[in-house]
């Protein structure tokens, strides 16, 4: 299993917000595929698959806020 994590956006932010999956769970992806962009008071981030796999679970909702280092799904 490895773990999607929201990767350090810039100084002085500590979460986002997820705007949208670009995968639901039974989805494969690619390592490098962009996979869920995420937002903060500031700019629109992509946050890119670390692994070729499946995406079995989304830690963190659409409009729901995740923390920086922080897990927002998992792939197998």
């Amino acid at each position: 299993m490895t773990n999607i994590i929201l990767p350090e956006l810039g100084e002085g932010i500590a979460k986002a917000t997820v705007a949208c999956w670009h995968a639901k769970p039974g989805d494969r992806v690619k390592a490098g595929d962009e996979v869920v962009e995420v937002v903060t008071d500031k700019a629109t981030f992509n946050v890119e698959s670390p692994a070729s796999g499946k995406l079995v679970s989304i830690a963190v909702a659409e409009g729901k806020d995740g923390a920086v280092g922080g897990v927002l799904g998992t792939i197998e």
